[in-house]
């Protein structure tokens, strides 16, 4: 048994970081210039800058869940309101259309967000970096099986990263599974009856290793969604979560968010059944109904998350520097958890 407390941080029995606090800072910079030259050389994007900030009445927040609040302040030599963004999940699409990308190319970025209602566990803080991606597709790769393409493509980079990063450190007992297999959330629902979307989560990626959970956001049979999904940008009939295995946490991790974006149609239909047909005026959305902006796929990856997953780490604190409640602190430091 580990030592959980009030904010779920769970600490395994006899746990000892993987690397010193030198050689970790050393592999976190070795495992970030790895996969970005990985992954950009798979899915063929290039490196763009990228906003940490946005303002309100843009429409280009992640609204996320809807209750999240985005961290605001006012800027006066503009005389309007910023929002640090969430995520750039709309920003990445225009920024495309902008900088004139065609159909199979693409972009990544490093994307630094605040949410601060984040619960803190061993995968969460209220500090997210993570590689956000895009690229331009056409009609006829608006297909689960398209997707399913990337979604191997991203694995493959992963596995890569942690081949030669082991390679570097042989001490890492880490190891992971090329192979996906692939669910969507309705099916998932049907294999578990009566547990939570986390219970199936785990269950099925526990026999897996891999797995790629697909269309999420809609309500299943059950009457609700397997999880909450923002209307506004993937399409939720191609889109999808990617987890890796834990033998350190002993649960699935999810390392990614994507999916195939929303076209005019999915867009309108989605913003309806959210509640959310307040969107229509803001500019972005009104651009996408438009058929202004190109059709993407594209998606998030956690680096502080590839990182922990990557060196076989407790918590995500071990990788990133953020803010702890008392009681995690207190844990970790009685486990002899390292936090930055």
């Amino acid at each position: 048994m580990g030592i959980p407390n009030n904010n779920k941080v769970y600490i395994p029995d006899g746990y000892k970081p993987p690397l010193d606090a030198y050689d970790t800072q050393r592999a976190i910079a070795f495992i970030k210039s790895s996969f970005q030259e990985h992954f950009a050389a798979a899915l063929n994007l290039k490196r763009v800058s990228a906003p940490l900030f946005v303002t309100e009445n843009s429409g280009l927040n992640d609204n996320l869940n809807g209750y999240e609040r985005p961290v605001t302040f006012d800027v006066p030599a503009i005389g309007a309101d910023a929002q640090v963004v969430h995520s750039l999940a709309k920003w990445k699409r225009l920024a495309l259309k902008r900088y004139h990308f065609s159909v199979g190319n693409g972009l990544y970025t490093d994307m630094n967000a605040i949410r601060r209602d984040e619960e803190l566990d061993n995968i969460h803080s209220i500090y997210v970096d993570q590689w956000d991606w895009e690229k331009i597709i056409t009609a006829e790769n608006r297909t689960l099986d398209f997707l399913k393409l990337i979604v191997k493509a991203c694995v493959g980079a992963v596995c890569d990263t942690a081949e030669s990063l082991k390679v570097r450190y042989p001490q890492l007992k880490t190891s992971f599974e090329r192979n996906v297999a692939f669910i969507t959330s309705q099916e998932l629902e049907d294999m578990y009856p009566g547990t939570t979307p986390r219970q199936r989560e785990d269950a099925f990626t526990k026999e897996h290793r891999t797995s790629c959970i697909m269309q999420i956001g809609g309500k299943l049979k059950s009457g609700v969604p397997h999880d909450g999904r923002a209307p506004d940008y993937d399409d939720w009939n191609l889109n999808c979560d990617i987890f890796l295995w834990s033998d350190v946490l002993g649960r699935a991790v999810e390392i990614s968010s994507m999916g195939i974006r929303v076209d005019p149609e999915s867009l309108d239909r989605q913003l309806t059944l959210a509640g959310c047909d307040y969107r229509r005026e803001l500019p972005f959305h009104k651009m996408l109904l438009a058929g202004e902006l190109p059709l993407t796929i594209g998606g998030g990856i956690g680096q502080s998350r590839l990182c922990m997953l990557l060196l076989g780490c407790a918590h995500i604190g071990e990788v990133q520097s953020s803010l702890w409640d008392e009681e995690t602190v207190k844990a970790c430091e009685e486990k002899g958890v390292p936090l930055l």
